[in-house]
């Protein structure tokens, strides 16, 4: 069976250094807020091109405490609205409806990223900030995105949940918005052996709100500044983390490895292969393949037929936000190229260990389907 990512595989070509700095986690009797988080925030920080980094429990909290701390500091207030993907993962509209502010759902681009020219359009005299989401590993246009933000006044708030490593024009995401909100979910390019999360930002007075924010609101014990939560990334994940953080690049290029595979390899009508917006070669640096998902109008066929090949599929969303039970008085609204996408997605395996005559098998299945499961 080809998987479609396994993490055992992935951890277990650090398996020695994990251990060891498990151990030393471990031996140093020191488990919350010590020495491995300040490294890793540190590394982390520096590899993003950003000045602060603090970790904190998931991603949904990364993005939940920056937008409370924009709250705090008179830049936010409820009510306000906040231009979001249509087709995201349900946590970038659960972290904006959880601090009293508005969604504003805008549909994605040929890139299946947020389109810029409907970001545009969307903006409206309530409007105080965009969260752009790198979805699958692609960072969205920031460039176009930061010049409309600067022109409306406009907050930017980046999801790079699945997109740790990307860069266009060698600015890395983490540091292009006014902050930025990641997931080391496990099967993320970087993922922690748990959950795990982290906030980059530049801005030093966003830097000490949510610091305190995800401490109980304190920056001195036993002193409460804000309402805070207790949102923090343990020693243990920290000290994990820095271990994988090392091999980022190594595994990012593994996984273009594997996607230039597919993009020239995978020669079907019916399925249609995403649109990179690098210039070739298809490994340069605004992609690092979190996901290789490609869309099928007989999605359900083509992954049935890939599992009779023992190829393990997934989708990457099967409902989009608008339609779940979560935000009911939005089911009727229509947003038809997220509702297509939705229904035609399927996430190919791909990942750091995955081997080339795996890739190629799946190559071969692809090919060979003839619409039919």
């Amino acid at each position: 069976m080809i998987e479609f990512l396994s993490l055992k595989d992935v951890n277990a070509a650090y398996a020695d250094e994990l251990k060891a700095a498990c151990a030393r986690v471990i031996d140093s009797g020191w488990y919350i807020q010590g020495k491995e988080l300040e490294q890793f925030e540190a590394d982390f920080a520096a590899g993003c091109g950003a000045e602060f980094c603090f970790g904190v429990a998931n991603g949904l909290d990364a993005l939940t405490l920056t937008l409370r701390a924009w709250k705090i500091l008179g830049k936010l207030s409820v009510g306000d609205e906040v231009i979001v993907p249509a087709n995201t993962y349900i946590a970038s509209i659960l972290a904006v409806t959880e601090n009293g502010l508005i969604p504003v759902l805008v549909e994605p681009d040929e890139s299946l990223n947020i389109s810029p020219t409907l970001i545009k359009a969307a903006i409206g005299p309530k409007t105080r900030a965009i969260i752009p989401v790198h979805l699958y590993g692609q960072l969205a246009d920031m460039p176009a995105i930061m010049s409309i933000a600067k022109d409306h006044g406009l907050l930017v708030l980046e999801d790079s949940a699945q997109a740790h490593g990307a860069s266009i024009g060698g600015k890395i995401a983490g540091s292009w918005g006014d902050a930025s909100g990641f997931s080391f979910y496990p099967g993320k390019n970087l993922g922690a052996l748990g959950d795990a999360g982290a906030i980059t930002t530049n801005d030093p007075e966003l830097a000490r709100v949510v610091k305190a924010l995800r401490n109980y609101g304190s920056h001195e014990k036993y002193k409460n500044i804000y309402q805070g939560v207790n949102s923090r990334l343990d020693e243990i994940q920290a000290a994990m983390l820095s271990v994988k953080l090392k091999y980022l690049s190594e595994d990012i290029q593994s996984r273009r490895v594997i996607a230039e595979l597919y993009m020239t390899g995978i020669k079907n009508d019916l399925i249609q292969l995403p649109l990179n917006k690098s210039v070739s070669p298809l490994s340069l640096e605004s992609h690092v393949w979190h996901l290789f998902v490609v869309r099928s109008e007989k999605r359900d066929q083509l992954q049935k037929h890939l599992a009779g090949f023992g190829i393990q599929t997934l989708i990457h969303y099967p409902i989009p936000p608008h339609k779940q039970q979560a935000y009911k008085d939005w089911n009727e609204m229509s947003f038809p190229i997220t509702e297509a996408i939705h229904d035609q997605v399927l996430s190919l395996p791909i990942g750091p260990t995955m081997s080339l005559d795996d890739a190629k098998t799946v190559i071969r299945a692809c090919n060979s389907f003839n619409g039919n499961g």
